[in-house]
């Protein structure tokens, strides 16, 4: 089965504009939500966050709908929480949320997501290897009935800057296996760049179980286990140095998150969540079945 595709933006579809993709509400959302969630996991992001944030800030003020972004500090040594507290006093919808030290990547997502106040929630890298503007396509799907829309690095054109050939070579083995082992026929599980409905997002990120880097084949594999559409969408992406990830020691450690997700499935353990969300009275998650 070929995966499901948006190859374009939907900026560029016959009769929908952008204005059409947003929510056609006033920005004086009640503290209890909002429009749009942006969380970001950081680790020692002290360098490049506080440019991101005013990046996102700067395009998120043609944005009509109301809006957080989330940054979620995984333990860092450097000044990354003092920056973004300083952004935070000058800009009250950015929030800073803290781990009990260094937990992991995909602990971090799940973290924010789960604290997260909006009715779409994207998470992003610190380093914005795809460009806040990217997730207009995201959106587009979702507005085109997804539930998920996941950023993909398929379509070579759309890359500015590669990867060293290693990490690429890696990736496609990582993505083999992930079809075969898990039977995800996605050609990108990995790039840090996804958009979840609410309803998706509190019925996947409570029972998912992997913290370090192999956590998104398994979002995708509850999101399936849940009949959620899940649409990959290509997006523009450029290689950013300074990536926190060790090829070798946490690529053997992904292989094996591969075979986690599939043992907790056969053991039963995706069938109880393993983290409750702080979310609305009128929030439910969706039932599931082992």
């Amino acid at each position: 089965m070929t995966p499901p595709f948006l190859s374009s933006p939907a900026a560029d579809s016959p009769g929908l504009s952008r204005e059409a993709l947003w929510p056609a509400r006033k920005p004086n959302e009640p503290a209890s939500g909002c429009d749009l969630s942006i969380v970001i996991p950081a680790y020692n992001e002290d360098r490049r966050l506080p440019g991101t944030l005013r990046r996102i800030q700067e395009y998120l003020k043609q944005y009509p709908g109301s809006w957080e972004i989330i940054v979620v500090d995984d333990g860092s040594r450097d000044g990354t929480v003092a920056s973004t507290r300083a952004l935070q006093a000058e800009d009250g919808r950015i929030r800073i949320l803290q781990n009990p030290g260094n937990q992991g990547k995909g602990y971090s997502v799940r973290h924010g997501m789960l604290k997260a106040r909006g009715r779409l929630l994207l998470f992003s890298d610190a380093d914005l290897a795809a460009p806040i503007e990217e997730w207009e396509k995201l959106n587009a799907a979702l507005q085109q009935g997804a539930d998920i829309a996941i950023g993909s690095r398929s379509r070579r054109e759309l890359i500015r800057t590669h990867q060293s050939s290693f990490r690429e070579w890696a990736g496609r083995v990582f993505n083999r296996l992930v079809i075969l082992v898990l039977g995800l026929r996605f050609r990108d599980t990995q790039c840090g760049f996804k958009l979840f409905r609410r309803e998706a997002a509190l019925a996947v990120f409570p029972f998912q179980r992997i913290c370090g880097w192999g956590f998104d084949p398994e979002l995708l594999f509850l999101a399936r286990q849940r009949h959620f559409q899940t649409v990959e969408v290509p997006v523009v992406w450029a290689h950013v140095p300074g990536a926190k990830i060790r090829m070798l020691r946490d690529s053997l450690r992904m292989f094996g998150d591969i075979l986690t997700i599939r043992m907790n499935q056969l053991r039963g353990r995706y069938a109880h969540p393993a983290w409750q969300p702080e979310a609305a009275a009128a929030d439910k998650i969706r039932p599931v079945s082992a």
